[in-house]
């Protein structure tokens, strides 16, 4: 079964994925609500940054993210001079690393979402004299709201899953910045199978119930919306 510094490592990797994905949504679904409403004719190159996690592999995202949080970079820089100390190999490193990886899968379901809104129902709002903030709460979100919840679940599942940034900005220090699956690769490592089989098995259940519940609640707003 599980050891104590697998529960350790499982604290970590779940305070680590819900940090993630509130930032996200925070800062995702304004994003993604300017991208599905602008006509800006350049907005595809912002699309293709916001897409980069996605495609370049995560030792790339991982060794840049390092270098900008370490003493000589210009974040982890910036707080040294503040007094503070490099964000490289801290929890916090991994926060910044683990948004920045997830991105694409927050934003995109939620531009997605508030694309298929339409302008009509924001139209309608707007005749009845809503203020554009009172729209957007009242209109936009709620018809949104089956893309807010696959963005949350593929955000947090998809920071649970990290391996290659998570290993680059906090390397493997256990109760800091040691998460499941480096736990996971230690274990195998050791030729620990049966405390790795414990690991996985709970990682693959999780993973998988929070996709039936998805695709579950999706498939009833479809049905209540018909």
């Amino acid at each position: 079964m599980f050891n104590h510094p697998d529960i350790i490592a499982l604290g970590i990797t779940l305070k680590l994925a819900a940090l993630a994905t509130l930032i996200l949504l925070l800062v995702g679904t304004p994003l993604a609500w300017w991208l599905a409403r602008t006509r800006w004719r350049y907005k595809f190159v912002l699309e293709a940054v916001i897409a980069l996690p996605l495609v370049l592999p995560p030792t790339v995202l991982g060794f840049y993210l390092l270098l900008a949080l370490g003493p000589h970079g210009p974040i982890g820089g910036l707080m040294q001079s503040l007094g503070g100390k490099p964000l490289a190999f801290t929890f916090t490193g991994l926060v910044i690393g683990s948004v920045f990886y997830s991105l694409p899968f927050v934003v995109q379901p939620l531009q997605a979402a508030f694309a298929a809104v339409g302008r009509r129902p924001m139209e309608v709002a707007a005749t009845l004299r809503a203020s554009p903030l009172d729209r957007f709460f009242s209109v936009a979100i709620p018809l949104a709201r089956p893309g807010f919840l696959t963005a949350m679940v593929l955000g947090f599942a998809h920071t649970v899953g990290e391996f290659g940034v998570v290993l680059m900005i906090g390397g493997n220090i256990p109760g800091e910045t040691q998460v499941v699956s480096i736990a996971i690769y230690d274990h195998v490592e050791g030729m620990e199978y049966a405390h790795a089989h414990w690991l996985s098995g709970g990682l693959l259940l999780m993973s998988f119930l929070l996709l039936v519940a998805v695709y579950a609640t999706n498939r009833r707003f479809r049905v209540v919306r018909a």
